[in-house]
């Protein structure tokens, strides 16, 4: 049978409370999540233990994550190229991790290469553990067919999971979604299928290959390496998402940088109230 994984970017994961954490005020911790427990089974959140002053009714559903910097940091260290992907794809399942534990429904993830994807029984069973699906998007005439086939594979051994949904973008770029969707809403016209005056955004975003997840629109963005820009990545999807910008490579990123970006995220929703006022 082909073997499989998820990018070497995802495993060992230690967690490590952050020192402000640690160091919190106990009293007041305690204090938020009691009002947090109590209120989430009126609202139908998951019971959720969260750091101090985040809220379950303030979380992002979608988070997409720009992981850069990975050679950089490998070169810095007199280290390959390849050990860099390595301690990447480790902190990508840190990442993973994390956002389940917080109950994030949806987390992407661009540029896995696909030299990551060897390793198969690990991978599946760290997801099924954390009870994840996944999912793939990109250009798959790219992909060699090992790949497609292992890649397969992991989607229909997690496709039952009702945990966080991993999306993986190979030879994914923003453009390329835009104008794929674009050639098949025209096909669709051509073929009678649909009538031009019908076609509107949620029509188009059904051709995404997003479609494939319950919140496609990506609540918040982080990037990493201190790169402040898109470079590509999900055009159409973060149209109003919330950009965070870390300084650090992506191999030094800690819990503490993932809770801050959840951070600006949640005053950005407590300004509005919870709702997307654009």
């Amino acid at each position: 049978m082909q073997s499989l994984c998820l990018p070497s970017t995802i495993s060992s994961f230690k967690y490590k409370p952050s020192s402000s954490i640690a160091n919190a005020p106990k009293k007041y911790g305690k204090f938020n999540n009691a009002i947090s427990a109590a209120s989430n089974k009126e609202r139908g959140l998951p019971d959720i233990k969260l750091p101090a002053d985040l809220r379950p009714e303030l979380m992002p559903k979608h988070v997409a994550l720009f992981p850069d910097g990975q050679r950089r940091w490998a070169k810095e260290r007199g280290l390959t190229m390849e050990d860099g992907d390595r301690a990447g794809a480790n902190k990508i399942k840190e990442f993973v991790k994390l956002c389940s534990k917080y109950g994030i429904k949806v987390v992407t993830v661009f540029g896995f290469s696909t030299e990551n994807w060897v390793r198969p029984k690990v991978e599946t069973d760290i997801l099924m553990r954390l009870n994840s699906r996944v999912s793939m998007i990109g250009d798959r005439s790219k992909w060699p067919k090992s790949l497609q086939g292992a890649l397969s594979l992991v989607k229909e051994v997690t496709k039952k999971n009702t945990g966080l949904h991993v999306l993986g973008g190979i030879n994914y770029g923003g453009r390329y979604d835009i104008l794929q969707a674009c050639k098949s809403v025209a096909s669709k016209v051509k073929d009678g299928l649909l009538q031009l005056e019908d076609i509107n955004e949620s029509v188009f975003e059904l051709e995404l290959e997003t479609k494939c997840t319950e919140f496609p629109s990506a609540d918040l963005v982080i990037r990493t390496s201190g790169a402040h820009r898109l470079s590509n990545f999900m055009l159409w999807q973060a149209a109003y998402s919330e950009l965070f910008f870390v300084e650090k490579l992506f191999p030094d990123i800690e819990e503490e940088d993932f809770i801050e970006a959840l951070k600006s995220y949640r005053k950005k929703e407590k300004r509005h109230g919870g709702q997307q006022n654009y």
